[in-house]
Formats: structure tokens, sequence, C-alpha cells
């Protein structure tokens, strides 16, 4: 199978996480890069910051339009992550790879164990504590600038459990999250740009716009705890694929 069929396979799956879970599109796509597509590990990441910032500044409106964007703690939660988030892409410039992965799969398996165990009950009333969004969000931009990923994977269940938010609207709020530190990593990593397979990041982006749109509608069909259950479940098998890369690049 060709190049451009297997980004576009996997650029469709990877959007169908963004648009319907408001995150995972990059935790997909980093080990899709890798394994399927032969990337490097530093390739990787840079590509699925692209990819993801693309899809999901197109992808944004469309939650906002059904009222699933919840402005002001999502520009918080954002704008404490900028500063972090391209500290971490500088810091992940002269870390080892090996590293790089196995702390993206420990990340990602803490994250769906979280996803999994939250309980339904419902968020705080009022707006969420500024305190707790800005404090989250710089930590989140801290780990989207060092691993790669747009975030939505921590972003979710950060916005569920600590800023109070019902999953529709933490799904929706992530992506405006994710648009924001995604682009601001990529700035700590232009010099690697230059460096792409553009014929399969081109792609693989476009497939990711498409696919984003479908899990969108997808996702207004089934219950919150249904998605959640998904986001917890894909997360957990792709934090130990990526668990056994990091101990074969040993």
């Amino acid at each position: 199978m060709s190049a451009v069929v297997l980004a576009l396979l996997a650029g469709a799956v990877a959007g169908l996480a963004l648009g319907g879970m408001g995150g995972g599109g990059s935790v997909l796509a980093v080990p899709a890069l890798i394994h399927l597509l032969g990337f490097s590990p530093m390739e990787a990441t840079t590509a699925s910051l692209v990819i993801v910032a693309i899809t999901t500044a197109t992808s944004l409106y469309a939650h906002g339009r059904d009222g699933n964007v919840r402005w002001r703690p999502g520009l918080l939660f954002a704008g404490a992550g900028l500063l972090p988030a391209v500290a971490g892409g500088l810091l992940a410039t002269r870390l080892p790879e090996v590293l790089l992965t196995a702390a993206f799969s420990v990340l990602a398996a803490v994250a769906a164990v979280g996803m999994l165990r939250a309980r339904d009950n419902a968020p705080p009333a009022g707006d969420p504590s500024a305190l707790r969004a800005a404090g989250a969000g710089a930590g989140l931009g801290a780990v989207t600038g060092l691993l790669g990923v747009g975030g939505g994977f921590l972003g979710v269940p950060a916005l569920v459990r600590v800023v109070g938010l019902p999953i529709r609207a933490a799904v929706g709020t992530s992506l405006l999250v994710i648009s924001l530190t995604s682009t601001a990593s990529l700035a700590a990593r232009g010099g690697t740009l230059a460096g792409l397979d553009w014929s399969v990041v081109g792609p693989f982006t476009a497939a990711a716009v498409l696919g984003a749109w479908d899990g969108r509608r997808l996702a207004a069909r089934v219950s919150g705890r249904t998605v959640r259950r998904v986001f917890g479940v894909a997360l957990l098998a792709v934090a130990a694929l990526m668990l056994v890369d990091a101990l074969v690049m040993r």
C-alpha cells in the first residue's frame, strides 16, 4: 500500500478522534507516522503538530456554533500554556528520542485511566476558577511542546475534572486550546519543518480535516459517557504500543 493511501487512512482516523472527542488526534497520529509511514520520532511529533493545528482550527467553528466551546476558560487555559509550550518545544530538541517516547506512553496511560474512571456527576455550577484553568493550562502547554502532541488527550480530562466542564463542552473547548498551543509549539520547532515529507503530511492533514467533521456529527449521536469510554480504551492501546516501542529503542 502506498504511503499516500496510508496517510489518507491514518489521517481520517485521527480526524475522527479530534472531531468526536476533542483530542486523541495527535496521540494516534504520532504512532501512525512512525510505524506506518517511517518518520523518526522527532519528525512524527513535528508533523503531528502541523496536522493537529490545522485540523482543530477548521473544526473549532462548528463546535462553537453548536454551543460547545467555553471561550473564557478555554482562552485562560490556552493562554497560560503558550510560553510553557514554546519552552517544551525547545527542550524536546535536546532530549533522547527514547525518553520522549516513554514519557508519551506514560502520559497517555494516565489520561486513559482518568477518563475511564471519571464519574458522570454534574460539574460545579457557575464559571470555572480562573486559577485552576490557568494552572492546568500551563502544565498542558509544557507537555504539548515537549511531546509534540496537541494536548487534547490530556486537555479533555483536565477540562472535565479540573475545570469542571461537562464532557461535550470539554470536547469543544479542547479544540480551542489545542489550536493555540500547537501553533505555539510549532514556533519552537520551526527549524524542523523543512525536513518533513510534505507529500505525506499534506494528504494526512486533508483527510484529518474531513474526518474531524464526521467525528463531530458522530459524537452528537452518542452519549458523553460512551465518548469518554471509547477515548479511554483507544488511549490505553496507544500507550501500550508506544511503551513497547520505547523498550525496543533502548
